[in-house]
């Protein structure tokens, strides 16, 4: 079994501190991916390479994510989160200026295996640390440090695209966006805390009990974020809601709803407690999902997607703290669980939804994604009680 010391008295003098790393740990990690999103089309064009190509280049970060994520778990388990959370913020900094100069396939593929790993690591590690901090705290912070990522990810992503769009040039602009990760790492870093663990049992343990749940309820959710980014503008455009200049309005909504919910998630959520956020959240995203789906006008599915982003933004807040009171195995390896499992969902989400649309249509495939969020408030009784 795991064992968490107490937080010694001083500590407690510390806790803003550390509330503070670890919202710069989730947007250094929001950043960091996203300022990689607007350098895909300069890679392609340096290397000359097709799309199926680039394809099999862009998984490598997906692969080296999925395989960091496993053993930062183990990692985290026996020498705690800060470590890790320092390596990879530093590398995930110091591979991104790599990206942007890297002159062929095998290069590129070996950097954004690195890109991706660091990235989960620091996804898991920093999951961990927010459970870490919101026990020390006794209070909900989860939601809070969810929607810095969300934020980092449009910082990331505007400052990328404006330094590109006024022909800095990739180089410079990945040192610039670099550095300031490198900043945020350096100001986080003596404030991150310092939990002594010790673990008596194995370092790998598969997930079992609650933690099973949680997993499938954040490969869900992660799930239904995926499709909506990949295929929620083919919807509303093939049922003539929308031109096609405006397809992508329905999921800047979806993202704009769920940031805002979670800024707003943490009072919500100590107020009502994680039963009534799960299982009202749900619903109220499952609602989405109908409105969206049966709307005649374009200004009804509009409010359909802002409705699942109000709905499911705390949901995965709610299931990482859950991964860190439960008893069934070790909190830090339950939260990678959760963390990988939900990771995969979002990257199978959007090739699974293709699927199901070749068999029944792209509608009837939205149908099933409501049917598997419905899951969520069914089961929120189910994951709240367990310990």
């Amino acid at each position: 079994m795991e064992r968490v010391s107490a937080i010694p008295p001083e500590t407690a003098s510390d806790l803003p501190a550390a509330r503070l790393a670890t919202r710069l740990a989730f947007l250094v990690a929001g950043f960091g991916v996203a300022c990689w999103a607007p350098l895909v089309p300069f890679a392609k064009q340096r290397l000359g390479v097709d799309d199926a190509v680039l394809g099999m280049l862009l998984l490598c970060i997906g692969l080296g994510s999925v395989i960091a994520m496993v053993i930062t778990g183990a990692l985290s388990a026996r020498y705690g989160s800060k470590p890790i959370i320092v390596a990879a913020g530093i590398v995930l900094a110091v591979t991104l200026p790599v990206l942007a100069v890297i002159g062929t396939p095998l290069t590129l593929a070996l950097a954004l295996l690195a890109f991706g790993a660091s990235l989960g690591s620091l996804d898991v590690a920093m999951n961990i640390h927010g459970v870490e901090v919101e026990r020390a705290e006794a209070r909900p912070l989860m939601s809070g440090f969810h929607a810095l990522f969300s934020v980092g990810g449009f910082l990331g992503s505007t400052l990328m695209t404006f330094l590109l769009s006024v022909h800095v040039g990739a180089r410079v602009s990945t040192l610039l966006c670099a550095a300031l990760m490198l900043g945020a790492m350096a100001i986080a870093r003596p404030r991150l805390m310092q939990t002594a663990q010790a673990h008596d049992g194995p370092l790998f343990v598969a997930p079992r009990g609650v933690v099973l749940v949680l997993a499938a309820l954040a490969a869900i959710t992660f799930l239904v974020e995926g499709a909506l980014l990949d295929w929620s503008a083919l919807l509303i455009t093939r049922q003539g809601l929308v031109a096609a200049a405006q397809g992508g309005l329905g999921y800047m909504l979806f993202s704009i709803a769920m940031t805002a919910g979670r800024l707003g998630g943490d009072a919500v959520t100590a107020r009502f407690g994680d039963r009534s956020v799960m299982f009202c959240g749900g619903l109220v995203a499952t609602a989405g999902f109908v409105v969206l789906l049966t709307a005649p006008i374009a200004a009804m599915a509009m409010l359909g997607f802002l409705l699942i982003g109000f709905g499911a933004s705390n949901v995965v807040p709610v299931l990482f703290r859950r991964a860190g009171t439960q008893r069934a195995m070790p909190s830090a390896l339950a939260v990678a669980a959760i963390t990988t499992t939900g990771y995969a969902g979002n990257l199978a989400g959007p090739a699974g939804i293709g699927f199901v649309a070749n068999k029944v249509g792209l509608p009837g495939a939205f149908w099933l994604l409501a049917a598997l969020f419905f899951l969520v408030p069914c089961c929120a009784r189910l994951v709240t009680a367990s310990r």
